[in-house]
């Protein structure tokens, strides 16, 4: 590399003393390596004019070309391995209440295990993140959902049930495209309700309105701490699902962490 660095100071400045400066090596060197570079290639790259200007021959151009494009690489490369391993990003869409019953438990577990890795989150319902895995807006996504899509690996995690939490009226449901929504959907068909019905498109909002001795609404049981609750049944006994693209090796570790967190959380 030191070789061709010269020969490019030698080529732009089109003299040996002024390469020389340049480089702060002598004047000898300079033309040594000039004259080691020619051996190799067999042929010249220099001429003198007699002008005190050095001519340049068709073979110096298409080095000088060559040897700009490789210098270039070379300094990139050296830049990147001095600053060590690049930070990588991470980027987690998990439903509600997965967000915010279990993603405490995982996320100081996850930053732990990878320290060099920058994590962003991000909550929204079960087909929303499904879209944001897909289009490679999100590279984990949490569903409490059994959605299929192509192009994406569905693992189970863990199972999660749900209970009917608070009294009277409203009803409090979930937008239709949530988890909780689908179940809720099912729950006032099978019970043939006929009450008043408010949408609230966040599991935290209806927990807080809960608290205050506001309506009632499907819950997970993990979400209804604190709260008078009825069990459902095993017909409302969901799963919790990580979504990945297929073939994405940039995360099979963090994956890996997620499936070993699950199974210890099981046990």
């Amino acid at each position: 590399m030191k070789n061709l660095a010269t020969f490019k100071a030698v080529y732009e400045t089109r003299s040996f003393s002024r390469a020389a400066a340049l480089l702060f090596i002598s004047q000898p060197t300079v033309s040594a390596q000039i004259k080691q570079l020619e051996t190799e290639f067999g042929c010249r790259l220099f001429e003198r004019n007699g002008r005190g200007r050095l001519g340049v021959t068709p073979a110096a151009t298409q080095l000088y070309q060559a040897a700009s494009d490789l210098l270039a690489s070379w300094d990139q490369l050296h830049t990147a391995l001095a600053a060590g391993p690049a930070e990588q990003r991470v980027r987690l869409a998990a439903s509600h209440t997965f967000a915010t019953a279990l993603l405490p438990q995982l996320l100081p577990r996850l930053y732990a295990q990878f320290p060099r890795v920058r994590f962003e989150v991000t909550m929204a319902n079960s087909y929303a993140v499904q879209t944001a895995v897909a289009q490679h807006d999100a590279d984990l996504g949490f569903i409490e959902k059994p959605l299929v899509a192509s192009g994406l690996d569905r693992t189970t995690l863990m199972a999660d049930s749900l209970v009917l939490a608070g009294a009277g009226e409203p009803f409090l449901v979930r937008e239709s495209d949530s988890g909780v929504g689908y179940y809720t959907a099912r729950y006032l068909a099978e019970h043939n309700a006929k009450g008043p019905r408010l949408t609230v498109a966040s599991n935290a909002v209806i927990v807080a309105l809960l608290h205050q001795g506001f309506g009632r609404s499907l819950l997970s049981a993990r979400a209804a701490q604190g709260l008078a609750t009825q069990p459902l049944g095993p017909d409302f006994v969901r799963h919790f699902y990580l979504l990945t693209r297929s073939g994405d090796q940039a995360v099979a570790a963090q994956v890996a962490a997620v499936a070993a967190w699950a199974a210890a959380y099981r046990d």
